[in-house]
């Protein structure tokens, strides 16, 4: 027996939201991805109609005299050494509030909630001095230092409220079998929490892969700028090379469209799964 569900005023209206909001979305990317395939004089006279045929000059450009190669593997290297180390860092620190009792605890979680309140402007001078006095200005360590520190706090808060959620019977069941803390931390811990930690990953990842700021103040040298950068150079020194321009934010797109595919059912999951507990 098929139910028919009912269809209400309300829902209509959500739905009707929904299409117009994932329109929005994605036609905008879409007639980037078109233009890509277009020289600049066509996009001129029209911009929204479609290329005769599918010309990858502008893609050839950008590789070979942009060096956007080389910039996508500085980007690369930077977010995913980044969101490792904050996933690494984060989730220990994480773990530590949830479990353990110790003198100053909330002091401790009190000053990481209110860390997030502070823009990362403010903390660039001191940041800047300290890079110059550690010799990593101008260095892949040296953007990646000052990312791992800003993504720590929303990482301790995200998995933290997960992991305090997961009953301590899973890990006492360790201990009786002989695991140590790390152990039973690698091996329950870990696999329960992986919603968060893909969660965690995603913001982390794109919030690296889109930092122009600290590049700017970090990085001086081509061989080391990230990929954010150079489209900041294609659109103040090639203004009119539309093509080229579309074309180089359709490589930029790609690396987030496939962390989203990939870890897209996690990231309602990993949001949600520490807001009941018990």
């Amino acid at each position: 027996m098929i139910v028919q569900k009912k269809v209400t005023p309300k829902k209509v209206i959500i739905y009707v939201v929904l299409i117009v909001w994932a329109l929005a979305t994605i036609l905008p990317l879409l007639w980037v991805i078109n233009n890509s395939f277009r020289t600049s004089n066509s996009i001129i006279a029209d911009a929204f109609s479609f290329p005769k045929h599918f010309d990858l000059d502008n893609f050839k450009t950008a590789f070979e005299k942009r060096n956007i190669g080389q910039a996508y593997m500085n980007s690369l290297l930077v977010s995913v050494s980044t969101t490792i180390l904050t996933i690494a860092f984060g989730s220990l620190a994480a773990y530590c509030l949830a479990r353990f009792e110790f003198r100053g605890k909330k002091v401790i979680y009190t000053i990481i909630v209110g860390s997030i309140l502070i823009p990362v402007f403010v903390t660039i001078t001191p940041v800047f001095r300290m890079l110059v006095s550690w010799n990593l200005l101008d260095t892949r360590i040296g953007l990646i230092l000052p990312q791992v520190a800003g993504n720590l706090s929303f990482t301790i808060i995200l998995l933290y409220g997960f992991m305090i959620g997961v009953p301590k019977e899973f890990e006492e069941s360790a201990f009786i079998e002989g695991c140590g803390v790390l152990k039973a931390f690698v091996r329950i811990i870990v696999p329960i929490s992986k919603a968060s930690f893909a969660t965690s990953a995603i913001f982390i990842f794109l919030w690296s892969y889109n930092d122009l700021f600290m590049s700017l103040i970090v990085l001086r040298s081509k061989d080391v700028q990230p990929i954010n950068v150079l489209l900041r150079e294609i659109s103040s020194q090639y203004g009119t090379d539309y093509g080229l321009m579309a074309s180089s934010i359709t490589l930029i797109v790609i690396p987030v469209l496939i962390v989203y595919m990939l870890l897209q059912k996690n990231i309602v999951k990993g949001l949600t799964a520490g807001a009941i507990k018990g």
